[in-house]
């Protein structure tokens, strides 16, 4: 798993993006691969990476 922090979140959308030292770019996720209540700005967070047809995508995430 690859640790982050949420960097951005749109509530009303349901997805965002999260900073990691491992990858160049954010990484894109929606509140499906989440569950529970919604991320904050900030929070820092675990994760899997995986390719999707328009860049990288966080999966099975869970907060640290």
């Amino acid at each position: 798993m690859v640790n982050g922090t949420v960097d951005f979140f749109h509530d009303n959308g349901g997805y965002g993006f999260i900073s990691t030292e491992d990858a160049d770019d954010d990484v894109f996720f929606h509140m499906e691969d989440v569950g529970g209540a919604d991320l904050e700005e900030g929070q820092d967070i675990e994760f899997d990476i995986e390719d999707a047809p328009k860049g990288p995508r966080a999966t099975n995430v869970v907060r640290a």
